[in-house]
């Protein structure tokens, strides 16, 4: 446990400039066996390539990078399920940026309080020699690197951690990045709520939770949803002082996946 929680502060160069491999990791899922371990399952990705890679270079690094970013059998099980069921990608894409953050340390950092604190505060673009300045405080962040990084690779991971936002739909554009509008799907902000409720958050915690920032919502953006969703009564929503209740559909985050896709 403590070293799950320790690779939670690396700074990975690989995975960032590897990238989100967002098509390859629902390939993946989708023909992921739960009756085979993690490794046999990775192993059968290099033998039969069934996502489609075109070379044995790449096969090896989605299997390496897929090693590292989840936990199929235990945390991440239930995202693994909702694209073996063909959950729409629209639905599963922002699932699958909270469940990789836990470990990306990067990404995590970078989306949710570096570009988040740009998008609160007005900025309209942001450009890669700004993401350079701030990859040169990760220390002070609380990330750790595996190694001294050159100028080079810091230039790459700047360049990586832009095309992953561009890639969740946060950012647009080739050079310059512009923020987008981003709407967070109703079923994927639902299951988001049950999943930080399965960590023990409370209620004003939940609204309140910086893991918001990963889709650019502030506290006032979760609180309208919840409002809209108490209304139309998806769940239960309600506020008296300082005293927040909430009651959500379903008991667990595994049961709310499976009724996405019954």
């Amino acid at each position: 446990m403590a070293e799950m929680y320790a690779r939670a502060d690396v700074a990975s160069s690989f995975t960032v400039i590897k990238g989100s491999m967002i098509d390859e990791t629902y390939a993946m899922f989708t023909a992921w066996d739960f009756a085979r371990s993690k490794r046999e399952n990775l192993d059968r990705l290099r033998d039969e390539n069934f996502i489609g890679a075109t070379s044995v270079t790449w096969l090896r690094d989605v299997a390496k990078v897929l090693n590292r970013r989840f936990d199929p059998a235990g945390r991440d099980r239930s995202l693994v399920v909702l694209a073996k069921q063909g959950l729409p990608m629209d639905e599963w894409k922002p699932l699958l940026l909270w469940h990789m953050t836990r470990d990306e340390f990067l990404v995590r950092d970078f989306i949710g309080s570096w570009l988040f604190t740009a998008y609160d505060a007005g900025t309209f673009r942001v450009h890669i020699d700004d993401v350079e300045k701030y990859l040169g405080d990760i220390g002070k962040r609380g990330g750790t690197t595996e190694h001294a990084w050159s100028e080079e690779t810091t230039k790459r991971v700047a360049a990586g951690l832009l095309k992953v936002a561009v890639d969740f739909g946060l950012l647009r554009g080739s050079i310059a990045k512009e923020f987008v509008s981003f709407h967070l799907p109703e079923r994927s902000f639902l299951y988001l709520l049950h999943a930080m409720r399965d960590v023990k958050l409370s209620p004003g915690k939940l609204v309140a939770s910086h893991a918001w920032r990963l889709f650019l919502m502030r506290p006032a953006d979760v609180e309208h949803e919840l409002l809209r969703l108490h209304q139309y009564r998806k769940l239960e929503y309600q506020v008296a002082g300082s005293l927040v209740q909430l009651s959500l559909p379903c008991t667990s985050t595994s049961e709310y996946a499976e009724r996405m896709v019954a």
